[in-house]
């Protein structure tokens, strides 16, 4: 008996408070400031891209090492295959 009232006045909850979200929701300055909100909540639980690409360190990029020689390779490879596949669509 305990159980499944647990389960029905948790129902009964959710019910209201989803509608409650659409009440609060239905005017436009209350959507307004969720969105400010979510979107502060979503960024400090996850950087954005641009915060990102600051922390990240970009020394090696368009001047590769010469001697560097796994580099090389890996970008000698993925220029082949890019040259093979267009000569394939081609032909």
């Amino acid at each position: 008996m305990k159980r499944g009232l647990g389960k029905t006045s948790l129902m009964v909850v959710g019910i209201g408070a989803s509608a409650s979200a659409a009440v609060w929701l239905s005017s436009k300055p209350n959507r307004i400031k969720t969105e400010n909100w979510l979107r502060k909540l979503k960024r400090k639980v996850k950087p954005t891209v641009f915060e990102k690409s600051e922390q990240l360190p970009i020394e090696k990029g368009a001047h590769p090492h010469p001697h560097d020689l796994e580099d090389n390779n890996m970008v000698s490879e993925g220029a082949m295959y890019s040259v093979k596949f267009y000569n394939e669509r081609i032909q």
